[in-house]
């Protein structure tokens, strides 16, 4: 076995600098946060060739005289803490004193600084580790650092850069986040000679928003601001219709620090549950404040991970405050007509051809808007207890609940103009165009606020069975149904033993009497053993409800008279969140008649 040695100082900082400086987007950040540290007001960033030949950090910080100079490249050098009590309130972004170390150990490094009470600048050139000995020069007030041919000692870590633009996303990404958490600062970025980004200090985070990521994402927020169990807490959210496959555009700052942390991104799918679909990812940018001392940020090198000594309280603060914002706002969709008209075959109609086409369609909505009357009658339900939906709604709120009565019932009564298409989609006309809705989407929502509504007052009234209905289960489901007992009672499901491997069904919930039980059952011990899923008690009684509501809605396909798209349509104005399943999709679109009247050339 070899003989153990210490490893020299410049060993020790390349090893390092494999856990702080992973690219050279690395470098940026710890460069730029040193310059915030600093108290800049205005930062620079030069890139060339995607930083590998020259990442280039300027500012007007407050800079360092010759003496902090020449030990601010030492292992371990901070100005930041002086002993382990400042641990416990870290206000700056860095601290560790290994940044600048490790960025020299792996590349050529070269400072200008000085200091505001200096009359002079001080320089300093390493070479991966091998520093020369400070000298003075000629230089602006603040702190210039430029760092060339990265890693180029270190074929092994060099390799493993990706090309130019690669590279560059990822410095775009560290500037993006440094960005949105300090709009006092402002701060250039450019790439091969051409700027890129301008943030001029002082604007709003609105504004920013706008400059880094597209007006589009930015002009349709919703913004928050609140304070939750002494936490404060800020942020622009995403409407649910502009859900992302990844998580890439959730930004969350805690005291002006980019952080990860999965009490917090649990936190934000929480809060949109049942306005997205469950695979996709909202648009949050969130801002929390909080007394240092009550997180830790050395936990991991590269300070993106933080340990709350109560994650459970921040969890919940920030469930609370996104939750109570979202859920009181009525995310209706509206529509927008593509300019280019295209046919029922696919092909896009131009010319005489395509203004035929549109003139036809125009009149034939005309028509249908103007002479459709259904017949109006007596209500016809479609399965669900909406009666008893209002009627226990009425308990809680008799004025609101009797005001949707009147309407719902004057919406039966009177003839409207409907049409079903292919047994799927119901149009009706609106005030200011018309309206298509998913019949299957919104009865879903209907239900699942029903169920949630009898929740509220108790357990699901549930139905003997004349006959129980026997199946097998693993041993895995049998214990799902022992452990979660208290669920089965609450949604009105009694489950028995018949033998060995088996359970019987012995009673229902009343309000899914027309749902497959068997294959509600089993659907639901998927969900139970899933190991992957780690939901919590709440979310699978939630799972459960929606499960049980869209097995009990009416299908795409089925057929609808008259009546029971208008009963449908009613009681819509009854329940909350109309506007998207349980699932997160929408339930209605709105089509305006300016939309229309662009779309068919009449404006």
């Amino acid at each position: 076995m070899p003989k153990i040695v210490v490893l020299d100082d410049n060993m020790v900082n390349m090893i390092a600098a494999g856990e702080v400086i992973e690219r050279p987007a690395s470098v940026v950040k710890e460069l730029v946060e040193n310059s915030i540290d600093a108290g800049a007001g205005r930062v620079a960033v030069n890139i060339e060739d995607g930083g590998r030949k020259l990442i280039s950090v300027v500012d007007d910080g407050m800079g360092m005289d010759a003496e902090d100079l020449a030990r601010a490249f030492e292992p371990h050098a901070t100005s930041k803490i002086a002993t382990s009590a400042d641990l416990l309130g870290i206000s700056t972004m860095g601290f560790r004193g290994e940044a600048l170390a490790s960025i020299a150990a792996v590349g050529t490094v070269d400072v200008v600084t000085r200091a505001a009470d200096s009359i002079e600048a001080s320089c300093l050139s390493i070479d991966c580790g091998k520093a020369e000995p400070v000298s003075p020069c000629s230089g602006d007030y603040g702190t210039t650092i430029e760092v060339r041919d990265l890693f180029y000692k270190v074929p092994a870590r060099r390799k493993f850069l990706r090309t130019a633009n690669t590279e560059m996303t990822h410095i775009i990404e560290r500037f993006t986040r440094i960005a949105l958490a300090h709009c006092d600062l402002d701060m250039k970025l450019t790439h091969n000679g051409r700027q890129l980004y301008h943030l001029v200090r002082g604007g709003a985070i609105r504004d920013r928003i706008a400059q880094l990521t597209g007006p589009a994402i930015a002009d349709d927020l919703i913004e928050l601001e609140t304070e939750e169990k002494s936490i404060k807490i800020a942020a622009l959210l995403g409407r649910p219709t502009q859900t992302r496959a990844n998580n890439k555009l959730q930004y969350v700052f805690l005291n002006g620090r980019f952080i990860r942390d999965k009490f917090i991104s649990h936190a934000l799918r929480e809060a949109y549950r049942g306005l997205i679909e469950p695979n996709k990812f909202p648009i949050v940018f969130l801002f929390l404040e909080m007394p240092p001392d009550r997180f830790d940020v050395n936990v991991h090198p590269t300070k993106i991970e933080v340990r709350f000594d109560n994650a459970n309280l921040v969890h919940s603060a920030v469930l609370a405050a996104l939750r109570e914002k979202l859920l009181s706002i009525n995310f209706e969709v509206s529509a927008r007509m593509p300019i280019a008209t295209v046919s029922l075959h696919g092909e896009q109609q131009t010319g005489k051809e395509g203004q035929a086409r549109r003139q036809r369609i125009a009149e034939a909505m005309a028509d249908f808007f103007k002479h459709h009357k259904p017949a109006a009658g007596p209500q016809q339900h479609l399965g669900f207890s909406s009666p008893t939906a209002l009627k226990s709604a009425q308990k809680t709120a008799p004025s609101k609940t009797q005001q949707a009565i009147t309407q719902q019932q004057d919406f039966v009564t009177k003839p409207k103009k409907l049409l079903q298409i292919h047994n799927s989609y119901i149009v009706t006309e609106a005030d200011e165009g018309f309206v298509i809705i998913d019949q299957h989407a919104l009865h879903e929502r209907i239900i699942y606020e029903d169920l949630c509504r009898k929740l509220a007052e108790g357990n699901l009234q549930s139905q003997q069975l004349l006959m129980p209905e026997t199946f097998d289960v693993t041993g895995a489901q049998a214990e799902a149904i022992n452990s979660n007992a208290r669920l089965f009672e609450k949604i009105g499901v009694r489950l028995e033993p018949f033998g060995p491997g088996t359970m019987a069904i012995q009673a229902f919930p009343s309000m899914l009497a027309k749902v497959n039980r068997l294959e509600f059952i089993r659907d639901l011990l998927d969900v139970l053993t899933d190991t992957g899923a780690g939901l919590d008690a709440e979310r699978v009684l939630h799972e459960a409800l929606d499960m049980a509501a869209c097995k009990a809605a009416i299908k795409a396909g089925q057929a609808l008279t008259p009546e029971e798209m208008a009963q449908l349509i009613a009681d819509k104005d009854t329940i909350e969140r109309a506007g998207r399943c349980p699932h997160g999709r929408p339930t209605t679109i709105k089509f305006t008649l300016d939309e229309l009247q662009k779309q068919f050339k009449r404006t």
